[in-house]
């Protein structure tokens, strides 16, 4: 191909993030119907009016950071609740995810030696997108003792309607609920982000992170040792003067990056949160002070769109349709986004909507060093390069552990064969697939208890093991770059059965609090961080050591416990190799 049809084709593919975006005048799915037009119109004027909850300058952090993960440079670990709900805003219940959100982080970058980018689904993840728009629920007459079925609107989150079904007239959408989300969020991210001035996560101090919920006397064990390990380096620093802690006020040694993310379900509410902020130029390299786009009538292309609701945003499995009004906003906004991909997926669909999410756009030549493919450069601008932008897509892939060995090869397959296969950051979500009814039912007498929603750890884990398995035998120029994960740092929660803690179906009711969807509990959560950091410290050490290398017998085992489904028993296994192995590396 000569140079000038590649340089038309660049410029036919490449489209920039658009400042005027067309969403209004698409099918918005998971709409709400508020009785008032007014009300919900009222509101939202109220909302534009009030300052982001996060920065443009904390947005563009993290995309420097996620760029970074696209890389293979860091991993990403994505954690909260499955819904949040307005009374969840408290600091007992804050503190205790930010906490196991820093064990967690602490436990992998010890297996991987690599920095671990943190993400919370908090402040902001009051929104629940349903497959139909009512429920049936039964009451029961006090004086006759009679039952009847009634109609009710679904609950649809703490941002739009009510979660107990009594009175009714609570599940009608109310729009000030989005006004109290908005300060609900305000007060959950200033509590994070005093906490994490505050010493929070001060890595001089780790022993005062709270570790009696654990019950697994080995894995107490194995987190001593990544403690005393850690102290011991610690002083080393501060013998030589190498630790930054004695001659700065802040370093990554007391405080870290917390980022906060939601599903984007409500694009009124994105929109009027949505800033514009002004391109940096040679002249004037610094962007200027963001403003709402109602204020600028002619919006022009130096302009760029913030979402600053969130660091970043995740679409739905329900809102991905590629002509719809969910794609259109977020192919609109700077923010990184991403992408729950579930069965139903076709991979040339995936690809299209990549495409549109992350376009190609102009980089400096500088910038795009050590990229061998993707780029292409415009006929007349020697010093500009079109690709696509590391790190700006998170593709969240939540098949369940029954499908990932037939769903997930056709997906990596199609992202391998893309210009998009070094941009996007891979990530596994092995909750929402592997969601299950619970064969004890409720003991409440209660006539509107329903079974309980449950997931199998052992299901878990085996969904990354494959995850992991299929990538590393087939796909080689691919890597997973995080996890996305449902759980709770809150004590005593009894949703999901199996790990270390051995919670069978019928533990379930003892502890089980979740309005949603189940979540792993606090020992459950650190039993994946350390399965996780096991299997990269022995990927890591593979080649250094014989001890580090897995024989093919210890290979073939370990696929006969991701075929069987059993994570517990490989948890086990992991269990009794950290009780037993040399504590090194």
């Amino acid at each position: 191909m000569s140079s000038t049809s590649t340089a038309a084709g660049a410029s036919a593919s490449t489209r920039s993030y658009h400042a005027n975006p067309t969403w209004k005048s698409k099918k918005e799915a998971q709409q709400v119907d508020y009785p008032s037009k007014e009300a919900f119109q009222s509101v939202m004027d109220r909302i534009e009016r009030l300052p982001g909850l996060v920065s443009p300058n904390e947005i563009d952090r993290l995309r420097s950071q996620l760029a970074s993960v696209a890389e293979g440079n860091a991993f990403l670990l994505q954690t909260g609740d499955c819904a949040e709900l307005f009374d969840y805003c408290n600091p007992e219940q804050i503190q205790a995810k930010l906490k196991l959100s820093l064990l967690m982080s602490l436990i992998l970058i010890w297996g991987a030696r690599k920095p671990v980018v943190r993400i919370g689904r908090i402040a902001g993840q009051y929104a629940k997108p349903r497959s139909k728009p009512t429920e049936i629920i039964t009451k029961v007459d006090p004086a006759t003792g009679e039952t009847s079925k009634h109609e009710i609107i679904s609950f649809r989150g703490d941002n739009i309607n009510a979660f107990s079904p009594e009175p009714a007239s609570g599940r009608i959408p109310d729009p000030e609920r989005l006004l109290q989300a908005y300060f609900h969020s305000a007060a959950t991210l200033n509590h994070i982000r005093s906490e994490l001035a505050s010493g929070l996560a001060d890595l001089h101090a780790p022993r005062q992170w709270s570790f009696q919920h654990v019950q697994s006397s080995a894995l107490q064990a194995e987190f001593e040792s990544v403690v005393d390990s850690l102290t011991d380096a610690l002083d080393f620093m501060k013998t030589i003067g190498a630790d930054p802690s004695t001659f700065a006020s802040s370093s990554v040694l007391n405080s870290v990056d917390y980022f906060i993310s939601h599903e984007g379900l409500s694009l009124a509410y994105e929109e009027a949160l949505t800033r514009l902020v002004r391109k940096p130029t040679t002249a004037n390299p610094h962007a200027a002070r963001n403003v709402h786009p109602s204020d600028v009538p002619d919006i022009k292309d130096d302009f760029e769109r913030y979402d600053l609701s969130a660091h970043t945003i995740w679409l739905g499995d329900r809102t991905r349709q590629l002509d719809g009004a969910h794609v259109d906003f977020f192919s609109s906004i700077r923010n990184p986004v991403g992408i729950k991909v579930g069965p139903s997926m076709k991979p040339e669909e995936l690809i299209q909507i990549l495409d549109v999410l992350n376009p190609d756009v102009a980089i400096p030549a500088s910038a795009s060093s050590g990229r061998a493919s993707g780029w292409s450069t415009p006929s007349g601008a020697s010093n500009v390069v079109y690709g696509k932008e590391k790190g700006r897509v998170m593709v969240i892939i939540r098949l369940g552990a029954g499908k990932v060995a037939s769903h997930l090869p056709p997906l990596l397959e199609a992202i391998a064969a893309s210009n998009h296969k070094d941009s996007i950051i891979l990530l596994c979500d092995p909750m929402h697939g592997n969601t299950q009814t619970s064969p004890y039912p409720p003991a409440s007498s209660d006539p509107n208890a329903q079974p309980l929603k449950t997931r199998s750890f052992g299901d878990i884990i085996s969904e990354i093991l494959s995850f992991l398995q299929i990538i590393s035998s087939d796909f080689p120029t691919l890597h997973l770059g995080g996890v996305h994960l449902e759980l709770t740092g809150d004590k005593d929660v009894t949703e999901c059965f199996g790990g270390s803690m051995r919670l069978e179906p019928k533990d379930l009711e003892r502890g089980y609090k979740s309005h949603c969807d189940p979540r792993l509990n606090f020992e459950q959560s650190l039993d994946v961080a350390f399965l996780l950091s096991h299997y990269f410290r022995n990927q890591r050490l593979v080649g250094k050591a014989r001890g580090g290398a897995r024989t093919e017998e210890e290979i073939q085992k370990q696929q006969a416990i991701i075929a069987s489904g059993s994570g517990d028993e490989l948890l086990a296994e992991l269990i009794c190799g950290i009780t037993n192995r040399p504590q090194s590396s």
